[in-house]
Formats: C-alpha cells, structure tokens, sequence
C-alpha cells in the first residue's frame, strides 16, 4: 500500500512539471516549420566589423571680419617691415625731429593729403611701409620742393632721371611734381634698386646716391675682402645720414608719445580723385569752379608750371573728393572761354617792355607771370605767358621743358665722384657742406635752428 501510494505520487510529480514546460501552439509550429539551422563550423565562422557611429568632420571656425585700420598711422605701423637699425646717428635724427614738433606736424599735414594713395601703392606692390615715410626725408612733403641739384618734387627726381621713369616735363608741365605720376615712378625706381642689390638698405642708399656708386662702394669693399652692406660702406655725410633719418621717423611714428610727439590723426580714405580734363583751361577758373582757394589748388596740382593747364586731350588735376561734383556742375554751366593766358616766343631784338605793350599789361605784370628778375637773361626763341586778346583763339603750342644747369659745384662734385677714389669722395664731401642749407626752395619753411637742421630735401645724386 505504501509503495503503491509512492508510485502514484511520483506519476502525479510528472504530469504537473510536464504541464508547466509545454510550449504555446504558434511558436511550436514555427519552430517545427523552421528548424534552426546547423551551427557553421568554428574554421568558417567570419568576423563582422564592429560598427562605428559616424562623426561628423569639424567644421572650419566662422571667419572673423578684418576690420580696417581707422587711421592712416596704424596701417603704416602695420606694415613696418625693414630691420631695426640702432645707432648714434638715428637717435641724432631721433632728437632733431622731435626738438620741432612744430615743423613735424607740418610734415605730417602736408603729407596727410597724399598718404593714403602712397600706401595704397606701396601695399600693392608688398613694398615695406617705410617707403610712404621717405619723402619726409626728400622734400618734408612738399609737392613744390626743388633742390640745388634741380631735384623736383615729393620724390625729388632730377629732369634726367624722371624721363627715364617716364615723367613728362615740358614748359606746361612737370611730371616730378605729379603726385600720382611721380609716386607711381619713384616705386618702380625702388623696385629695380631693390631687385639689383636684393637689400632695402642698399636700395634706399642707391636712391639718394645713385646705384653705380653703390655698386662701386661695393665692389671696392669685396676687393679688400670686407662686408658690402650699407654699414660697411664708404659713403658721402648725406647718404650716411639718409637712412639713419627715415628710421628716426619710422621710430617716432611708431611710439610719438615715447618721443613727445603729438601725431595728429590721418583717416584711412581717400583724400583726393583724379578727374580728367578734354579742355584747356586757366588754373584760376578750375579752382573758382572746386570753390577752393588757389594756392591750395596748386599744392593740389604742382604740376602744371604755368597759369594754363594745357590739356593733351586727356589731361588730369586732382580734386578733394568733396569737390568734385561741384567743379563738374560749375564746368557745365560756364559758357565764356576757359582759358586767358598764351604763350609767346620772343624774336630776336624783341625787349620785355614790347611784348608787355602788345598785349595790354604792364611790364611789372608781364615779369611776375614769367618769374623774371635782375639775373634772368631773356633769349631770342624763349616763350612767355601773355593775356590773350578778346576774341582771339589762344596760342598753346607743344613747348619743351626750359634747360636747367646744374651748379658748378654739385657738378663738379658729381663728376669726380664717378671717377673713384679718395679725392672723389672729399669732393663730393665738400660741395655738399658748401650749400648745406639751401637744397630746397618749400613753399613752408621748416623752423630754423642752431647748428644742422633737418634737412629739407636732400640734394639727390639721381
């Protein structure tokens, strides 16, 4: 009885785990239809490559808008770029310009008309900043700068030397005095000095002393087996002097406050335009029609020599931009003649008071429109500026540029200098202490002090 009763107990066990391990209908039905399938043998088994969430690749930082210097100083500072030179001589300079901070800020604001065309130009080309302070040292600034040596201009070029660079010079006209022009002529000059010796320093000597002497100094160095840079060379005072002034600038622009020196502020933007001119017309009447006074017309435009800007079908001034619109308006509705002067060529025999008699002015007149005075010796062939008679069309003929005679020392000077040698250098020397103070006829004097002033525009050797 008891082993019986074991026995349906342990059957009853069985039933009821059997039950609770029974799978549901559905999924014994797929299992039966879908057998699994066999495991693949370890040998085939291929290993699937892990998956990689995807990154997204940086993205370049959002470009941060260069914003333009708002003063002419600070882009120039920006693009210093030649070696510092420390010396005696440029903290001499250093002191002498900042001693007159009157005849500085002269310079400064003679130049604040022209800079931003000057650095315009000499950024294009990816000259050194430096290069916009150098007619500082040439002509203070002065468009109207003119040397012993016939050195003409902000950039100082001698007659020769400007038709070389492609500087038009007739009895109208003066390309020196061109600021555009002469700017545009005075950097490729730069440029080739630069691309001959490789070297701003030597380039800038080359410039005021002329690229055959440097190369000759040079050469004489590498023959005694010294160094060929600008220190090591043998050189004339001024040339010496020459950049040891640009960098006493440079350094003053760089830190005025260090030197005492207050730099007024020069806006970054164009000061003038050009415009074209088809007609001729008397320089007067283009500055009434700017509404501008007419010195300030002529600083503008020291160009065109006489009182008629003869125009060569395309002819151009320089205007403040602010003027423009109004010399356009006041040149259309003029309907008079535009011009009232003309040229006259003196026959032989003819006398100064005849001329004056035939077109009406007096001959106090008719010398100051031509610059005549005591030691002006009038020649057969020779033109002057005379009144154009009422109803006549006026006389403006092609006319060459009046010869210039260099002065017999700076000649002399010149000359001996190209043959070498110690004599040459003590000539070149002595002529230029002979006449160290009257280089430059400026319209602005610089304030005068004692012993060396600055010099106002250095009598070029190019």
């Amino acid at each position: 009885m008891t082993h019986a009763f074991a026995r349906l107990l342990l059957l009853t066990v069985t039933l009821v785990a059997t039950g609770c391990a029974q799978i549901p209908t559905g999924e014994l039905s797929e299992a039966a239809t879908n057998p699994p399938a066999p495991a693949a043998p370890p040998e085939s088994v291929v290993e699937q490559p892990a998956i990689i969430a995807e990154v997204p690749p940086p993205q370049p930082a959002p470009a941060v808008e260069k914003v333009a210097p708002r003063d002419m100083w600070e882009r120039i500072r920006a693009g210093f770029a030649m070696r510092p030179m420390d010396s005696d001589l440029v903290r001499d300079w250093e002191i002498r310009y900042s001693a007159k901070p009157e005849y500085f800020a002269r310079m400064v604001d003679r130049g604040s008309h022209y800079l931003f065309h000057i650095v315009e130009e000499i950024e294009r080309r990816k000259m050194p900043a430096e290069i916009a302070l150098l007619p500082m040292i040439e002509s203070a600034y002065n468009p109207q700068a003119y040397s012993k040596a016939h050195a003409s201009g902000l950039w100082q070029f001698i007659p020769s030397t400007g038709r070389i660079f492609g500087l038009r010079q007739n009895w109208w006209y003066d390309g020196r005095r061109d600021v555009i022009a002469a700017t545009s002529a005075a950097l490729d000059y730069l440029e080739k000095l630069y691309g001959m010796f490789g070297d701003w320093e030597l380039a800038l000597a080359s410039y005021n002393w002329g690229e055959g002497a440097v190369s000759r100094a040079i050469a004489r160095n590498q023959a005694k087996g010294l160094p060929g840079d600008y220190a090591s060379l043998t050189m004339p005072a001024e040339t010496r002097n020459y950049l040891p002034k640009l960098i006493a600038v440079k350094n003053i622009i760089a830190d005025p406050a260090r030197f005492g020196v207050q730099l007024a502020s020069v806006p970054n933007e164009p000061y003038f335009e050009v415009v074209t001119l088809k007609e001729h017309i008397d320089v007067k009447l283009a500055a009434r029609f700017a509404e501008m006074p007419v010195d300030e017309f002529r600083f503008l435009n020291p160009a065109h020599n006489k009182r008629v800007i003869k125009s060569y079908a395309a002819e151009t001034i320089v205007l403040p931009r602010n003027k423009v619109a109004l010399f356009h308006a006041n040149l259309q509705n003029h309907d008079k003649p535009l011009v009232s002067w003309q040229a006259h060529t003196l026959k032989r025999g003819e006398k100064p008071e005849k001329v004056a008699a035939k077109y009406g002015i007096s001959l106090s007149e008719l010398k100051e429109v031509n610059g005549i005075n005591g030691k002006t010796r009038l020649r057969p062939g020779q033109p002057l500026l005379v009144p154009v008679k009422e109803g006549m069309t006026p006389n403006l003929p092609d006319l060459p540029a009046t010869p210039v005679t260099l002065t017999r020392a700076y000649k002399a000077a010149r000359t001996t200098h190209a043959r070498g040698g110690k004599r040459a250098k003590h000539a070149t020397r002595a002529a230029i202490k002979r006449q160290p103070a009257k280089r430059a006829k400026v319209a602005i004097k610089p304030p005068v002090r004692k012993g060396k002033p600055p010099v106002v525009a250095s009598q070029s050797r190019r």
